[in-house]
């Protein structure tokens, strides 16, 4: 089984959307291993985001990501990166198919609602980013 780590951003948590996300995860038959709600201070955003660096975005980013709380979560499944990527959608909203998170719900590139690994590699550090051993469960 393949994971990988998924975060509801603050905007898709200000809306009330944590459930929503959740319903289509477990729909499309995606698990989820582990889940809480925490509060970025800068420095871990900055951490966390230390890829985009050097992208003109990266302050914006990072910014809008300690605006409120997250929710990240691991999720479980077969080709479950894959699979949450197509069900997130684009990253541009409006280049998003119909029917995905982002389309459905997001109202600016950076707010997009949800954030998703983009690899094997990605996600294992995204994961231990965000949780230590004792906070997957095995379902």
């Amino acid at each position: 089984m393949e994971r990988t780590l998924s975060i509801i951003k603050p905007d898709g948590v200000s809306r009330g959307l944590i459930g929503e996300v959740i319903k289509r995860f477990e729909a499309n038959g995606i698990k989820i291993i582990a889940m809480k709600m925490v509060h970025l201070t800068l420095k871990d955003a900055q951490a966390f985001y230390a890829v985009h660096k050097e992208r003109p975005f990266f302050n914006s980013l990072t910014d809008f990501m300690i605006s409120g709380p997250i929710v990240p979560m691991i999720l479980e499944g077969e080709n479950v990166i894959e699979k949450n990527r197509t069900l997130m959608g684009a990253t541009n909203f409006k280049e998003a198919a119909e029917g995905t998170i982002r389309r459905d719900f997001a109202t600016d590139i950076e707010k997009n609602i949800v954030h998703g690994s983009d690899s094997p590699e990605t996600a294992a550090a995204e994961m231990a980013f965000f949780f230590n051993h004792f906070e997957i469960n095995q379902r």
